[in-house]
């Protein structure tokens, strides 16, 4: 993928260097019974808001208030990299955004990116590693551990810088989702659903974002020529990777379709291919 040398974002927050911890009941243990269901972003309200009040942070002051302030980080060569590239990512992800936006009359919020290490106190609650890459409607703002990278390489056999800029682009997709206002329509229909119902439209809100994924690709290789031979390939794997029927058989070595929250290996991959191949917001539309 070629991104070397372009604009930067500067709507990164980097917290690694601090710390995040609660006490209580629920507190990571709690997460742990999340991982597989959240492993690559789905709207973590519903299993957030669950943890104890009573829990208490200890660090920066996260979206609690104030600016967050976190120690210089020490990282690595390889971190220093990941943490540039993503970055031009998500630079990319406003220029398609503010553009698309503008053509519908619109205008583009950019979200912010938070960096943490561990666990974080987002806007949507707290937060381990554990459940993955998310994005929190409440203050617009995505979430990413860069470790999570290495398990998309080590679990799922999903490596390549352009497998990891589909994540984050799946993230800004649900932050299209919720500028737009579907992230609310479904979230009140799942209100008024039954669990296999409210299931199936979280599927459709995945693919929807697994799309939007693909409508910025296709418009980021036309300003900037980004893809080169195999990058397709490589956001193709990691959709594949992180499909429900895939996870599913891997943790537990059988499938339940009603059980899914973000759609097949299958599903993923088409509807990121058809992003990428028509690139407009048109083309996603899960829900019809």
């Amino acid at each position: 993928m070629r991104w070397e040398g372009r604009r930067e974002s500067g709507n990164v927050e980097d917290r690694r260097g601090s710390r995040a911890v609660r006490y209580g009941v629920g507190g990571i243990g709690g997460l742990v019974l999340i991982v597989v269901v959240m492993l690559l972003g789905g709207d973590p309200r519903q299993l957030l808001e669950q943890m104890p009040e009573e829990e208490a942070q200890i660090g920066d002051e996260g979206d609690a208030g104030g600016v967050a302030q976190s120690p210089p980080v020490q990282e690595s060569a390889a971190d220093a990299q990941t943490r540039r590239m993503i970055s031009v990512v998500l630079a990319d992800t406003e220029d398609v955004w503010n553009e698309l936006f503008r053509a519908m009359g619109r205008t583009y919020e950019e979200p912010r990116l938070v960096l943490f290490s561990d666990a974080v106190e987002s806007g949507c609650g707290f937060a381990s590693s554990a459940v993955g890459p998310f994005y929190c409607p409440r203050n617009g703002k995505v979430y990413l551990d860069l470790r999570f990278y290495d398990e998309l390489h080590d679990r799922f056999g999903a490596s390549g810088d352009f497998a990891q800029a589909y994540v984050l682009a799946h993230e800004v997709g649900h932050h299209v989702q919720n500028l737009l206002g579907i992230s609310d329509e479904v979230a009140a229909a799942q209100e008024r659903s039954g669990r296999t119902a409210s299931n199936a439209l979280s599927v459709r809100l995945e693919l929807q974002a697994d799309c939007l994924a693909g409508v910025w690709a296709h418009h980021a290789d036309r300003a900037h020529q980004l893809l080169e031979q195999g990058d397709i390939e490589e956001g193709l794997r990691a959709a594949s990777a992180i499909g429900d029927d895939r996870i599913q058989m891997q943790s537990q070595g059988y499938v339940v379709p009603d059980a899914f929250t973000h759609g097949s290996s299958e599903e993923r991959v088409s509807w990121f291919r058809r992003g990428v191949a028509r690139g407009t917001r048109d083309a996603c539309e899960t829900f019809q």
